[in-house]
Protein backbone atom coordinates (compact mmCIF):
# COMPACT_ATOMS: atom_id res chain seq x y z
CA UNK A 1 0.00 0.00 0.00
CA UNK A 2 1.36 3.25 -0.90
CA UNK A 3 -0.36 6.78 0.04
CA UNK A 4 0.07 10.25 -1.65
CA UNK A 5 2.46 11.96 0.05
CA UNK A 6 1.42 14.66 1.24
CA UNK A 7 1.70 18.19 2.84
CA UNK A 8 -0.26 20.22 5.48
CA UNK A 9 -0.14 23.17 8.55
CA UNK A 10 -2.69 23.13 10.84
CA UNK A 11 -3.91 26.65 12.17
CA UNK A 12 -6.19 27.65 15.28
CA UNK A 13 -5.64 26.64 18.82
CA UNK A 14 -8.73 25.64 20.52
CA UNK A 15 -10.96 25.28 17.39
CA UNK A 16 -8.09 24.20 14.49
CA UNK A 17 -8.61 23.05 10.70
CA UNK A 18 -6.04 20.93 8.76
CA UNK A 19 -5.03 22.50 5.42
CA UNK A 20 -3.79 20.23 3.02
CA UNK A 21 -1.68 20.90 0.49
CA UNK A 22 -2.10 18.95 -2.76
CA UNK A 23 0.42 18.06 -5.71
CA UNK A 24 -1.42 17.25 -8.99
CA UNK A 25 -3.42 14.24 -9.16
CA UNK A 26 -2.75 13.89 -5.21
CA UNK A 27 -5.42 13.22 -2.83
CA UNK A 28 -7.02 13.07 0.56
CA UNK A 29 -9.87 11.56 1.86
CA UNK A 30 -12.17 12.69 4.76
CA UNK A 31 -15.06 12.44 6.82
CA UNK A 32 -18.28 13.76 5.85
CA UNK A 33 -19.02 16.75 7.22
CA UNK A 34 -15.74 17.29 8.06
CA UNK A 35 -14.82 20.05 4.81
CA UNK A 36 -13.83 23.53 5.41
CA UNK A 37 -12.75 25.13 1.89
CA UNK A 38 -11.15 24.95 -1.42
CA UNK A 39 -9.15 26.43 -4.03
CA UNK A 40 -10.42 26.22 -7.23
CA UNK A 41 -9.34 23.30 -9.22
CA UNK A 42 -10.12 20.39 -6.26
CA UNK A 43 -12.60 17.54 -7.35
CA UNK A 44 -15.19 15.90 -5.06
CA UNK A 45 -16.04 12.45 -5.21
CA UNK A 46 -18.01 11.05 -2.70
CA UNK A 47 -16.61 7.03 -2.67
CA UNK A 48 -17.63 3.71 -0.81
CA UNK A 49 -15.45 2.45 2.25
CA UNK A 50 -12.05 4.49 2.84
CA UNK A 51 -10.68 4.38 -1.30
CA UNK A 52 -7.47 1.98 -0.15
CA UNK A 53 -5.71 0.24 -2.62
CA UNK A 54 -7.31 -3.00 -0.38
CA UNK A 55 -11.03 -1.86 -1.25
CA UNK A 56 -10.80 -3.01 -4.97
CA UNK A 57 -13.87 -4.78 -6.91
CA UNK A 58 -17.03 -4.33 -5.70
CA UNK A 59 -17.44 -6.86 -3.15
CA UNK A 60 -14.06 -5.04 -1.41
CA UNK A 61 -16.07 -1.90 -1.81
CA UNK A 62 -19.03 -3.35 -0.25
CA UNK A 63 -17.20 -5.06 2.84
CA UNK A 64 -15.30 -1.55 3.37
CA UNK A 65 -18.46 0.50 3.52
CA UNK A 66 -19.59 -2.46 5.71
CA UNK A 67 -16.63 -2.03 8.53
CA UNK A 68 -17.82 1.99 8.63
CA UNK A 69 -21.41 0.89 9.72
CA UNK A 70 -19.78 -1.27 12.92
CA UNK A 71 -18.11 1.46 13.58
CA UNK A 72 -20.94 3.71 13.67
CA UNK A 73 -19.79 6.33 10.54
CA UNK A 74 -21.37 6.39 7.29
CA UNK A 75 -21.30 4.32 4.46
CA UNK A 76 -19.63 6.90 2.55
CA UNK A 77 -16.16 8.90 2.88
CA UNK A 78 -15.62 11.73 0.31
CA UNK A 79 -12.33 12.36 -1.37
CA UNK A 80 -10.49 15.62 -2.73
CA UNK A 81 -8.53 15.41 -5.65
CA UNK A 82 -6.45 17.96 -7.42
CA UNK A 83 -6.70 18.23 -11.15
CA UNK A 84 -5.13 21.33 -12.19
CA UNK A 85 -1.17 21.89 -12.26
CA UNK A 86 -0.35 23.14 -9.99
CA UNK A 87 -0.25 22.95 -5.84
CA UNK A 88 -4.15 23.21 -4.66
CA UNK A 89 -5.63 23.68 -1.14
CA UNK A 90 -8.20 21.74 0.94
CA UNK A 91 -9.19 22.04 4.53
CA UNK A 92 -10.79 20.23 7.39
CA UNK A 93 -12.13 21.92 10.74
CA UNK A 94 -12.06 19.49 14.05
CA UNK A 95 -15.41 18.94 15.16
CA UNK A 96 -15.84 20.85 18.48
CA UNK A 97 -13.05 22.26 20.66
CA UNK A 98 -9.67 20.31 20.50
CA UNK A 99 -6.53 19.28 19.27
CA UNK A 100 -5.69 17.66 15.41
CA UNK A 101 -3.20 15.54 15.79
CA UNK A 102 -0.96 14.84 12.69
CA UNK A 103 0.02 10.43 12.36
CA UNK A 104 2.29 9.34 10.04
CA UNK A 105 1.73 5.64 9.75
CA UNK A 106 5.44 5.02 8.80
CA UNK A 107 6.58 6.05 12.29
CA UNK A 108 4.35 3.66 14.03
CA UNK A 109 5.22 0.17 11.70
CA UNK A 110 2.17 0.85 9.60
CA UNK A 111 -0.31 0.57 11.78
CA UNK A 112 -2.39 2.80 14.51
CA UNK A 113 -5.81 2.56 16.53
CA UNK A 114 -8.41 5.07 17.61
CA UNK A 115 -11.80 5.40 18.81
CA UNK A 116 -14.43 5.20 16.72
CA UNK A 117 -15.19 9.20 16.05
CA UNK A 118 -11.51 10.24 16.17
CA UNK A 119 -10.88 10.15 12.55
CA UNK A 120 -10.72 13.60 10.37
CA UNK A 121 -9.21 12.78 7.15
CA UNK A 122 -6.04 11.11 5.57
CA UNK A 123 -4.11 10.82 2.48
CA UNK A 124 -5.69 8.71 -0.12
CA UNK A 125 -4.37 5.58 0.27
CA UNK A 126 -4.48 4.73 3.87
CA UNK A 127 -6.88 2.68 4.98
CA UNK A 128 -9.52 3.52 7.88
CA UNK A 129 -10.78 -0.21 8.94
CA UNK A 130 -12.15 -1.84 12.10
CA UNK A 131 -10.40 -3.26 15.32
CA UNK A 132 -12.17 -5.73 17.26
CA UNK A 133 -10.98 -6.21 20.72
CA UNK A 134 -10.60 -10.23 21.58
CA UNK A 135 -11.49 -9.80 25.73
CA UNK A 136 -14.94 -9.54 27.04
CA UNK A 137 -14.16 -6.66 30.09
CA UNK A 138 -13.05 -4.59 27.43
CA UNK A 139 -15.89 -5.41 24.75
CA UNK A 140 -18.74 -4.93 27.41
CA UNK A 141 -17.14 -2.12 30.08
CA UNK A 142 -14.44 -0.55 27.87
CA UNK A 143 -16.50 2.59 26.73
CA UNK A 144 -16.15 2.35 22.61
CA UNK A 145 -17.47 -1.49 22.97
CA UNK A 146 -15.57 -4.55 20.81
CA UNK A 147 -14.67 -2.33 17.71
CA UNK A 148 -12.59 0.62 17.45
CA UNK A 149 -10.95 2.12 14.28
CA UNK A 150 -7.62 1.43 12.85
CA UNK A 151 -6.08 3.40 10.23
CA UNK A 152 -2.78 1.64 8.03
CA UNK A 153 -0.83 2.68 5.60
CA UNK A 154 2.23 4.54 4.93
CA UNK A 155 0.98 8.17 4.86
CA UNK A 156 -0.36 10.84 6.90
CA UNK A 157 -3.54 10.23 8.90
CA UNK A 158 -5.56 13.06 11.24
CA UNK A 159 -7.47 12.51 14.39
CA UNK A 160 -8.96 15.38 16.76
CA UNK A 161 -9.02 15.38 20.34
CA UNK A 162 -11.45 17.20 22.59
CA UNK A 163 -10.22 19.52 24.46
CA UNK A 164 -6.31 19.39 25.86
CA UNK A 165 -4.35 16.41 24.16
CA UNK A 166 -1.75 14.45 26.63
CA UNK A 167 1.05 12.56 24.51
CA UNK A 168 2.58 10.06 26.44
CA UNK A 169 5.13 7.45 25.81
CA UNK A 170 5.30 4.40 27.24
CA UNK A 171 7.79 1.57 28.17
CA UNK A 172 7.75 -1.89 28.17
CA UNK A 173 5.51 -3.54 31.21
CA UNK A 174 4.62 0.46 32.45
CA UNK A 175 1.03 0.57 33.01
CA UNK A 176 -1.29 3.96 32.62
CA UNK A 177 -4.44 4.11 34.17
CA UNK A 178 -7.43 6.13 32.20
CA UNK A 179 -10.78 7.11 32.11
CA UNK A 180 -12.53 4.93 29.13
CA UNK A 181 -14.20 8.03 27.17
CA UNK A 182 -10.68 9.92 27.64
CA UNK A 183 -8.77 7.57 25.11
CA UNK A 184 -8.07 8.87 21.48
CA UNK A 185 -5.51 6.43 20.26
CA UNK A 186 -2.98 4.43 20.72
CA UNK A 187 0.07 2.41 18.77
CA UNK A 188 -0.29 -1.70 17.94
CA UNK A 189 1.96 -2.53 20.66
CA UNK A 190 -0.46 -1.06 23.60
CA UNK A 191 -2.49 -3.85 25.43
CA UNK A 192 -5.27 -2.05 25.93
CA UNK A 193 -7.65 -3.46 28.66
CA UNK A 194 -9.90 -2.45 31.40
CA UNK A 195 -9.90 -2.30 35.22
CA UNK A 196 -12.24 -2.49 37.93
CA UNK A 197 -12.36 0.81 40.03
CA UNK A 198 -12.49 -1.35 43.12
CA UNK A 199 -14.01 -0.28 46.61
CA UNK A 200 -17.86 0.09 47.49
CA UNK A 201 -17.68 3.64 47.86
CA UNK A 202 -15.52 4.54 44.74
CA UNK A 203 -17.74 2.24 42.90
CA UNK A 204 -20.84 3.64 44.24
CA UNK A 205 -20.20 7.41 44.95
CA UNK A 206 -16.94 8.21 43.17
CA UNK A 207 -18.76 9.48 39.85
CA UNK A 208 -16.12 7.83 37.66
CA UNK A 209 -17.85 5.29 36.64
CA UNK A 210 -17.03 1.16 37.63
CA UNK A 211 -13.89 0.96 35.37
CA UNK A 212 -10.59 2.34 33.91
CA UNK A 213 -9.13 1.73 30.68
CA UNK A 214 -5.86 0.03 31.55
CA UNK A 215 -3.14 0.91 28.91
CA UNK A 216 -0.14 -1.05 29.32
CA UNK A 217 3.44 -0.50 26.65
CA UNK A 218 5.53 -0.19 25.04
CA UNK A 219 4.00 2.47 22.60
CA UNK A 220 2.32 5.90 22.66
CA UNK A 221 -0.66 6.85 24.11
CA UNK A 222 -3.02 10.13 23.26
CA UNK A 223 -5.56 11.70 25.84
CA UNK A 224 -7.99 14.05 25.39
CA UNK A 225 -8.93 15.97 28.33
CA UNK A 226 -12.64 17.05 26.99
CA UNK A 227 -14.30 13.70 25.18
CA UNK A 228 -17.30 14.34 23.01
CA UNK A 229 -19.85 12.37 24.85
CA UNK A 230 -18.72 14.74 28.34
CA UNK A 231 -19.33 17.89 26.45
CA UNK A 232 -22.81 16.93 25.74
CA UNK A 233 -23.83 15.39 28.76
CA UNK A 234 -22.83 18.87 30.25
CA UNK A 235 -24.61 20.91 27.71
CA UNK A 236 -27.92 18.35 28.23
CA UNK A 237 -27.72 18.52 31.98
CA UNK A 238 -27.75 22.22 31.49
CA UNK A 239 -30.24 22.82 28.90
CA UNK A 240 -34.18 23.92 29.65
CA UNK A 241 -36.18 21.53 30.55
CA UNK A 242 -39.89 21.43 28.97
CA UNK A 243 -41.79 24.16 30.55
CA UNK A 244 -38.62 25.16 32.70
CA UNK A 245 -35.71 26.50 33.41
CA UNK A 246 -32.02 25.64 32.67
CA UNK A 247 -29.24 24.95 35.39
CA UNK A 248 -27.62 28.52 35.01
CA UNK A 249 -25.91 30.66 37.57
CA UNK A 250 -28.71 31.54 39.56
CA UNK A 251 -29.91 28.67 39.60
CA UNK A 252 -29.88 27.52 43.60
CA UNK A 253 -31.41 30.95 44.09
CA UNK A 254 -34.37 30.73 41.55
CA UNK A 255 -35.86 33.76 39.38
CA UNK A 256 -33.79 36.14 42.14
CA UNK A 257 -30.25 34.86 41.63
CA UNK A 258 -31.29 35.45 37.73
CA UNK A 259 -32.45 39.18 38.46
CA UNK A 260 -29.65 39.42 40.35
CA UNK A 261 -27.01 38.62 37.81
CA UNK A 262 -28.68 40.08 34.84
CA UNK A 263 -29.68 37.04 33.04
CA UNK A 264 -33.47 37.75 33.90
CA UNK A 265 -35.68 37.89 30.96
CA UNK A 266 -38.97 38.88 30.34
Amino acid sequence: MTAHEIDYRIYGEEMQYVEIELDPQEGVIAESGSFMMMDDGIKMDTIFGDGSQKDKGFLGKILGAGKRILTGESLFMTAFYNDLVGKRNVSFASPYPGKIIPIDLTEFGGKFICQKDAFLCAAKGVGIGIEFSKKLGRGLFGGEGFIMQKLEGDGMAFVHAGGTMAERTLEAGEIMRVDTGCIVGFTQDIDYDIEFVGGIKNSIFGGEGLFFAKLEGPGKVYIQSLPFSRLADRVIASAPKAGGKGRGEGSILGGLGDLLDGDNRF
